[in-house]
């Protein structure tokens, strides 16, 4: 068996419009793309990808042996999934390009340089081992319907040629060899060193490239980076094979996008000068984590309505009741959701404190009715209603199409919750209001 099968999968994340600009500067990449145009059927279909990968209509892209992935949006935001495949090499052509590449120290150094040596493209096709593809080779899967290149899989084509141009390593991972692979099995055919040591490191010195080969000791690492722009792209869970019955691919997509975006803000917070180091939170229930993925990232895409609805049934809602908890979610977190979901009696001193709110907040002209029941009170003859949180802060709520839904934020005293619903008037219902009860 080939040993791609061990082969890891790289995610790249998508690019910015490649306006101004070709799509390959290096050799190679512009080989890569004679590949696609010349063995194309349809110059048209060529030239109408180019136009949707310059106008960034490229996703993220999944490279791993045999294969690129990406979603691939057209000029009305359509999305495409779309494929290219490229034959693997043997095991027996990955040990000759292996020999070939120790001959001369150039090449590895080349490529650890992120160069593809021409010479060692040229000594590999001698030998029988074509690295680059040729017209025809790059085959198209695309669920669109085309037989051929069509828009989706040329696009996807020359947004790979930019990244050739950055990472030669990305054509060897489609090839068959991850990078890190390919560089212990360079190491292991061009070590010198003994098993466990090191040999003497010369004053003046080594090459980078010999140094890793041979075992020598390399400098100190540099320093640590800063914060990324944004969070990670995670690993595509596009396989050939369906997913076991109780796995979603989808939902996990969701769970490993919010888990990156809840990384990115905590290494922040943490990088932050002059942060201190903060106890760990109480760990969420299960229904207050159904919740949470439900309301997802601000500013991030929402889960899938099928999702949600899942989400709902594994924490024992229905789907209007789970869109009343992410609107509360939304507002104020597992504080907002108890106090939308939970109904006490209040004990007494808290219940004393709170008349004693209520009495002093209005003049005794101005004071509305209200009606007690556990720890709301409910203003007569009126769609307002006003709860008490454990902590003490009041929420504001207003009857909605037959439910009480979570009107704004918490206050210090019911007088100025119950200025907040006013002033919100009849205002249009929000995409978290439930339907009708």
């Amino acid at each position: 068996m080939s040993r791609y099968d061990d082969a890891t999968e790289r995610t790249f994340a998508a690019l910015p419009p490649a306006r101004g600009r070709g799509f390959a500067q290096t050799w190679w990449g512009r080989a890569w793309l004679t590949a696609l145009e010349d063995g194309a059927l349809d110059g048209e279909q060529v030239r109408a990808g180019r136009g949707l990968a310059r106008a960034g209509g490229v996703g993220a892209v999944s490279v791993r042996p045999g294969r690129l992935t990406a979603v691939v949006q057209d000029r009305d935001r359509t999305p495409h999934r779309a494929d290219v495949l490229l034959d693997v090499l043997t095991d027996a052509q990955w040990d000759r390009f292996l020999d070939l590449t120790v001959e001369r120290a150039g090449h590895v150094a080349a490529l650890l340089d992120r160069e593809m040596p021409p010479h060692l493209v040229e000594d590999a096709e001698t030998a029988g081992i074509g690295l680059l593809p040729g017209p025809g080779d790059l085959e198209a899967r695309c669920d669109c319907g085309a037989w051929d290149h069509c828009a989706h899989t040329a696009a996807l084509c020359y947004q790979v040629a930019r990244l050739l141009d950055q990472d030669p390593f990305v054509l060897l991972l489609l090839r068959g060899r991850a990078e890190r692979a390919l560089l212990d099995d360079l190491q292991a055919r061009g070590g010198t060193g003994t098993a466990g040591t090191a040999p003497p490191l010369p004053p003046d010195g080594v090459d980078a490239a010999e140094a890793y080969l041979t075992g020598h000791f390399l400098p100190p690492l540099p320093a640590e980076p800063g914060l990324p722009p944004e969070p990670g792209v995670p690993p595509s869970l596009d396989t050939d094979d369906p997913p076991p019955p109780d796995v979603e691919p989808e939902a996990l997509s969701a769970l490993a996008a919010l888990a990156a975006a809840d990384a990115h803000a905590l290494l922040g917070e943490a990088l932050r000068p002059g942060a201190e180091r903060r106890a760990p939170t109480e760990r969420s229930t299960v229904a207050e984590d159904a919740v949470r993925l439900a309301a997802g990232r601000a500013g991030g895409p929402e889960p899938a309505p099928h999702v949600r609805d899942r989400l709902a049934a594994g924490s024992g809602r229905s789907r209007e009741q789970l869109a009343l908890a992410v609107r509360a979610w939304r507002i104020g977190g597992a504080a907002a959701l108890s106090v939308l979901e939970e109904e006490w009696t209040v004990e007494a001193e808290p219940l004393a404190r709170a008349r004693t709110a209520l009495d002093s907040a209005w003049e005794q002209d101005e004071r509305p009715v209200l009606r007690a029941r556990g720890n709301r009170w409910t203003v007569a003859a009126s769609d307002a209603q006003l709860r008490l949180g454990r902590d003490g802060r009041w929420w504001p709520y207003r009857k909605r199409r037959g439910r009480w839904v979570p009107a704004g934020d918490a206050a210090p005293d019911p007088a100025t919750a119950l200025a907040s619903i006013r002033a919100d008037g009849e205002g249009a219902l929000s995409r978290d209001d439930p339907g009708p009860a």
